[in-house]
């Protein structure tokens, strides 16, 4: 028998906390939900924890970094607009299969994004710092579905890697636009003042100052499509559609 203090097991932080035991959608939902309420400054491990019952030490089991909890924000993204497709029909009968999917898709990635908007520059900075294959499987799956209609379409390799660049920019570019925020003070009454035009130089910002109250009305989903349209034309013609 071996003389002296024996070491002691490192305890195991418990998965187990006010909402029974955690796995990998227990833990995504809530750090969504944490984000949605209050931002991406507000999550950390600690936090979420804290929001699920448990010690940030047994968060590490289901996401091993702050990047990877970060990267699993997309995936519930994307897996939420995985199960979206799934769920809904198209309903556009007059346009080609796909024409008609890829409106279907953009469409169902604006609603989410709306319905999400803390998470979504996650779309455009995590797709920045991880390579194509890194990236979580539902990120990939919609880019393999995407990229299927492209197909469809007649496209060569060379014209679909265009266009696939061309639609991602398009919709998250458009969702980006819609998201930002444009009112400087929304106590205020005054449109001018609400808008904060009066901190906008007029001699140097003329065109800025007059087109401001447009911009802030957003596009909607009828801008989305319309650009869209107008994306798909472009390529459609050079595959003979």
């Amino acid at each position: 028998m071996a003389n002296g203090p024996q070491p002691v097991p490192a305890r195991r932080a418990s998965d187990r906390g006010r909402y029974g035991r955690l796995n990998r959608e227990r833990v995504l939902t809530a750090a969504l939900a944490l984000v949605d309420r209050e931002g991406l400054s507000a999550l950390s491990m600690r936090r979420l924890g804290a929001e699920l019952g448990v010690e940030a030490m047994a968060l590490y089991r289901y996401a091993a970094s702050k990047d990877a909890l970060l990267d699993g924000l997309v995936e519930a993204l994307y897996l939420e607009l995985e199960e979206r497709l799934t769920t809904e029909t198209d309903t556009a009968a007059e346009a080609p299969s796909w024409r008609s999917e890829l409106h279907r898709i953009a469409r169902a990635t604006y609603d989410i994004c709306l319905d999400h908007p803390q998470a979504v520059p996650l779309l455009t900075t995590r797709m920045l710092a991880v390579p194509l294959a890194r990236r979580p499987l539902a990120v990939l799956k919609d880019h393999e579905r995407v990229l299927a209609l492209l197909r469809e379409a007649g496209l060569d390799d060379a014209a679909t890697a265009a266009a696939f660049r061309a639609f991602t920019a398009w919709l998250l570019g458009y969702v980006s636009v819609e998201l930002r925020p444009m009112v400087d003070n929304p106590d205020e009454q005054d449109p001018a003042f609400r808008l904060g035009l009066h901190r906008m130089p007029p001699q140097e910002l003329p065109g800025l100052r007059e087109v401001t109250p447009a911009l802030t009305e957003p596009g909607g989903p009828e801008g989305l499509a319309a650009g869209l349209d107008a994306l798909l034309d472009r390529f459609g013609k050079s595959a003979g559609k």
